[in-house]
């Protein structure tokens, strides 16, 4: 969890009974300035001065990063359940995009079922791991929509790029870097702020500034449309007040359950047409190329049918998109794993429905398009086979098919 530099720790230590011992900082509403929750901290007061960058980074090498995640979320749950904190404040947690859906100690399950039932948590996923481990956080934030737990994403502006992810996620909170807050915009910032803006228009997600210090920071805080914040403006990490006040940061409404297939959503459509290979192949070229393009690079989902269809050219091109795209996701039948380098490759059952279609979506901060398409299975020539589709740029349509492609990889996902 996040906390002041401090120096490192022995781990063994760090993992003792009764070691940690967390603190709580205070997040605001910027209008009225009352408290709206807090976010939970690590400390290790009778240790002394304790780097927790480096005690994460020792726990990964011995391959304990799980436990002393786990250890400092049951703690900062056990905190807020022992002062009644209630389910109007909401508790901020910290957590490492895989930790929550490997084997958890035996005495998490007890715990986790008290929270859900008496505190209103959010969990805080970073940005970076949004980058790095999509599969592992996509898998991370369904355990926590399962459980009623809202997401937050952290450190927001640190990587521009992994924002064409942000439909995915859909996170209640997008919790804006201390850097966008603490200094005058750059072009990459700006391109950021305006990539936030517009996802929390389209969605109703909230705002909330990280590291507002000073009136001026508050100032900038507030023309980047944070409605909330937190930092030593407000207060610093301290432990839970007995009474909290009934101010209440608003959730946003869940996103729908993605359709069984892209298909699915389009046939009925009033736009629907049919076409032969050849010219769906333009059209998708088109739309990787577009993905190549565009300043802000988009998430690349694509069912093929087959690996037959999936050929040696196009798995040259779509290993070309992975090192431009934030994440490239690619679904066929009989596809073999690894095929294509930088490209999550998922290989489908005989039996799931999306063999029988050709789909191709590019989602981006500020641009959407997809070929939804099911094949006629015509007989002749493969140039010459129909296929009934739908060219759509309509956002709302796209991020569906996608959220359909992308529930199938992170399904897909090691456990």
């Amino acid at each position: 969890m996040p906390v002041d530099r401090r120096r490192r720790c022995d781990l063994a230590e760090i993992l003792a009974a009764g070691a940690l011992v967390p603190s709580y900082q205070p997040l605001v509403d910027l209008e009225s300035g009352e408290v709206v929750g807090y976010e939970a901290l690590a400390r290790w007061p009778g240790l002394g001065p304790v780097d927790p960058i480096s005690a994460f980074a020792e726990a990964q090498a011995q391959g304990r990063l799980a436990d002393l995640d786990w250890a400092c979320r049951l703690a900062a749950l056990r905190g807020a359940l022992d002062v009644s904190l209630g389910n109007e404040q909401t508790l901020f947690i910290n957590l490492t995009a895989s930790s929550c859906v490997t084997s958890q100690p035996p005495a998490v399950a007890t715990l986790v079922d008290e929270a859900v039932h008496k505190l209103r948590v959010v969990l805080e996923l970073t940005e970076n791991s949004l980058s790095r481990q999509p599969s592992e956080l996509l898998r991370t934030i369904r355990w926590a929509r399962d459980r009623g737990w809202g997401i937050a994403l952290d450190d927001v502006g640190v990587n521009p790029d992994s924002l064409a992810l942000l439909p995915f996620v859909a996170p209640d909170v997008i919790k804006l870097d201390l850097s966008l807050v603490q200094h005058s915009p750059q072009p990459q910032q700006a391109r950021t702020i305006t990539a936030i803006m517009a996802h929390a228009e389209r969605t109703g997600a909230v705002i909330l500034a990280e590291g507002v210090e000073t009136p001026a920071h508050l100032e900038q805080a507030l023309a980047f449309g944070a409605r909330y914040g937190q930092g030593w403006l407000f207060g610093r990490p301290g432990p839970l007040p007995a009474a909290a006040s009934a101010a209440r940061l608003p959730f946003t409404k869940r996103p729908a359950q993605a359709p069984t297939t892209p298909f699915e959503l389009v046939r009925e459509s009033r736009d629907l047409r049919v076409g032969r290979k050849k010219l769906l192949l333009a059209i998708s070229h088109e739309i990787e190329r577009q993905a190549m393009t565009l300043g802000d690079p988009p998430v690349l989902l694509s069912a093929f049918e087959t690996a037959d269809t999936f050929t040696p050219a196009t798995s040259q091109r779509y290993a070309c998109l992975a090192v431009a795209c934030p994440f490239v996701g690619v679904l066929a039948a009989d596809l073999r794993p690894g095929r294509c380098p930088g490209v999550r490759d998922i290989c489908l059952t005989a039996a799931d429905p999306l063999v029988g279609e050709w789909v191709v979506t590019a989602v981006g901060p500020h641009y959407a398009s997809a070929l939804i398409a099911r094949d006629l299975v015509d007989a002749g020539p493969d140039g010459d086979r129909r296929f009934a589709f739908v060219i759509t740029h309509d956002r709302e349509t796209v991020v569906s098919a996608g959220r359909s492609l992308m529930a199938r990889i992170t399904d897909a996902a090691p456990t």
